[in-house]
């Protein structure tokens, strides 16, 4: 049986007793209904999982006693940082969502010319928040016990002149001169840049060019940009990763 599983921003040991954080105390009482004595596990990102028991339910607040811990779910071998443009809400949250399940280990949000959505300091901050939630009930879901790390929305020109490479580049393009599956081979960490509604703008991809991003086309067909984010990291976690 497999056992309803909760994220815990407070680090875990064995033997303590844990009031879960609202949201996950919401769904533990609310929805699941589980009563005092009934199993669960928690995990707070470290890649462990805790075996954990209800001690009591409160209204809305839930405790429970941390039990054994244990080895995670395994990480794919393919490290995959996601360069996201930032697009709306919805398409935004479903993309973060497939992603992490999809086994990525990083998520960069990045500003591009065409992103229809426009945020200041705050508006980031808010909306790094709600996206680290969407990535947490999305590894609760999914089995993974190490949440990928959620890098604050950066201005796409900004992420190409500072961020130092980290292993093999590409950039989604429907004019691009190669097919991302005929990759001959990749390098064990990959960087992938996804535009948003509309795509990348001349002037950027020229920019990611020459960043090191190499342009790579997905087919035929212009996908939107949820689609095609979630189509190439399939692709290459089949190729290459761990999807049999």
């Amino acid at each position: 049986m497999r056992l309803n599983r909760v994220y815990s921003q407070q680090a875990l040991a064995a033997g303590a007793e844990l009031a879960l954080p609202d949201a996950a105390a919401y769904h533990v009482a609310r929805v699941l209904r589980l009563r005092p004595g009934a199993p669960l596990v928690a995990f707070d990102g470290s890649g462990y999982d805790f075996r954990c028991e209800v001690v009591a339910v409160r209204g809305d607040e839930v405790l429970v006693r941390v039990g054994e811990r244990t080895a995670g779910l395994p990480e794919s071998p393919l490290k995959i940082t996601l360069v996201q443009g930032v697009s709306r809400s919805e398409r935004m949250d479903w993309t973060l969502q497939k992603a992490t399940e999809l086994g990525v280990r990083s998520i960069v949000p990045v500003l591009t010319a065409r992103s229809v959505v426009r945020l200041d300091e705050r508006q980031a901050e808010r909306k790094q928040r709600h996206w680290q939630a969407i990535v947490a009930g999305a590894c609760e879901q999914c089995g993974r016990s190490a949440l990928p790390e959620l890098r604050a929305p950066v201005e796409l020109r900004r992420f190409l002149a500072d961020a130092p490479r980290e292993g093999q580049r590409l950039v989604l393009s429907p004019g691009g001169p190669a097919s991302l599956a005929g990759l001959a081979s990749t390098a064990s960490r990959v960087e992938l840049l996804i535009g948003p509604e509309g795509g990348l703008d001349d002037p950027e991809l020229e920019a990611a060019t020459r960043a090191g991003f190499s342009p790579m086309r997905l087919g035929p067909r212009v996908l939107r940009t949820e689609t095609a984010g979630i189509v190439a990291l399939a692709v290459l976690q089949a190729m290459w990763g761990d999807l049999q």
